[in-house]
This record gives C-alpha cells, structure tokens and sequence, in this order.
C-alpha cells in the first residue's frame, strides 16, 4: 500500500497524529506536547525533528531516517514492535523500552541513560553511545557490531548477547547476564561481569579492577588484562587463556588459568574448593 507523504508542516499538543496508517512525514517537527503518533501502523518519518515527549507508544512497523530527537522527546519509543532506525540522533533518555524488533543503524545517542529496558530481537551497527547508564538491561536477544559506549551498569540482567568490535567504558558492565559472548573488543570498567553465566570474551582487552568474579561457566579466549586487573576471577568458574600477565588472582573457585604471569595468587581463609582451580604461568604450574 501506498503511503500518504505530509511534508514539510509541524504538529503540536496531544495526540496530533493518534493511531495514523500508512503514512510518510518528511521534513516534519513536532512541537512540544505528548504522543503524537501513538497507536500508529505504518510510518515513515524521514528529516523530521521531534520535541514532543512519547511520539511512537503502541506502534508497529515504524521506520525513522535522518531524524533527531531532542532532549525534550524522552521516552519516545515505548510498547511497539518492528522499528528501523537509521542515520539519526538522539539528546533524549529513555528511547527504547519493551520494543520487540528493533534494528539501529548509524545512530548517535548524546544521553541513553535507561535506553533499551526490557526489549527483545535487537539488532545494532555502528553505534554510539554517551551517558548510557543501565542501557539495555533486561533485554533479551542482541546482537550488536560496531558500538562505542560510555555509561555505566550496562546490559544488567540480559539474556542471549552476541557484540563484536566494541569499546565499552562502563563500570558493572553484564552483571548477571546469561549467554553472553564478546569478540574483538575492549572493555574498560571495574567489576566486570559479577554473577554473570555463560559469559565469553573472545580477542578482548579488559581493563579495571576486580574483574569477574562470581562468574559460571566463564570463558576468556585470546584475552590480555591490563595492569589494573586486581584481584579476578574471585568464586568463579573458569577457563581462561590470557595473553598477558594478571596483577592478582584471589579465590578462584574452579576451572583453569593459563597466563603470561601472575603478579600474586591470594588464597585468604574465605577460600573454597581447594585446588579445583588450576594456575598456569607459561609452563609454571600452580595449584
């Protein structure tokens, strides 16, 4: 079907635009006021500028090129299913929560704190995040090529996360997630991946102190730990081989540790499971 193009024209107040069908807006704003597509079907939405709150509730088949959303537009994806999202910029918190479908492209977010809750089949390329505190917790089924994100507590609680070729700065970074695996990344912030399970990081670069700890099933492959890499792998189980030294171990709870050095191996009176756990420094064993 055919859309029905409105071009060039502005909307303002309540529900301008409520439960619209098949439409194309290009070079639209919408002013200040609150949901102005809301139980829409449909839309098209190409160079248009937003600065109402909550434009797309209850949606299903949006698609939004060359847009921004300002700073006054929070919320503004809520409750809808298959959105396509490309080439825009987004100043606003809180864009994305229990969307089911949703594919980004291109996108620039200036404050993503709270982006991202409680959605599912994600799909993201070349990304960039600021601000991006709690971003995508308790999503489920992601896969992402090509972030940068700065923001803290990311993916707590997500389930079934592919990332490849990212640079994450975010403390608390996949705490508790489940079937997690990150390839050729770097990931900087302290308490990685606490109470995480299945958690994989593949030809990663990790950075912070406390790393991994309270881990299941934890797999590090290819993976170098800087210097600030204190105290890791604390009640966890593991396989890791790491291309680097580690500055110290403390507690490990089971698996293997091949490493180019460790700096210390602390075993303090909270230890459990007596040498379940073995440490390999490069042909040095120790258990």
């Amino acid at each position: 079907m055919s859309l029905e193009v409105v071009k060039g024209v502005f909307f303002e107040g309540e529900r301008p635009l409520y439960g619209s069908r098949h439409l194309r807006l290009e070079q639209v704003k919408i002013y200040p006021g609150e949901s102005a597509l809301k139980e829409s079907f449909d839309i098209e939405a190409v160079d248009c500028y937003f600065m109402g709150k909550y434009p797309f509730w209850h949606n299903t088949h949006i698609l939004i090129r060359q847009c921004v959303f300002t700073v006054y537009s929070r919320a503004a994806i809520w409750y809808s299913k298959d959105i396509r999202m490309t080439d825009t910029l987004v100043e606003a918190p809180k864009m994305f929560r229990e969307v089911d479908g949703l594919y980004l492209e291109n996108v620039k977010f200036l404050n993503a704190a709270e982006t991202c809750w409680n959605c599912r089949n994600l799909e993201l390329h070349n990304v960039e995040v600021r601000d991006g505190n709690y971003i995508f917790m308790n999503s489920v089924n992601i896969k992402i090529d090509g972030i940068k994100l700065q923001g803290d507590y990311s993916f707590q609680d997500a389930k079934n996360v592919e990332i490849r070729n990212a640079y994450l700065d975010s403390r608390d970074a996949f705490w508790k997630t489940e079937n997690v695996t990150v390839y050729d990344s770097v990931i900087i912030g302290e308490f990685l991946g606490w109470h995480s399970k299945n958690l994989r990081l593949i030809n990663c670069k990790i950075g912070g102190s406390q790393p991994l700890c309270y881990a299941v099933d934890l797999v590090l492959e290819n993976c170098e730990l800087m210097d600030d890499c204190d105290l890791a792998f604390e009640y966890s189980t593991v396989n890791a081989d790491i291309n680097s030294n580690i500055k110290s171990i403390k507690n490990p709870l089971g698996g293997n540790i091949t490493a180019n050095g460790v700096g210390e191996i602390i075993y303090d009176e909270n230890y459990r499971n007596p040498g379940e756990c073995k440490i390999y420094v490069r042909n040095l064993v120790n258990s």
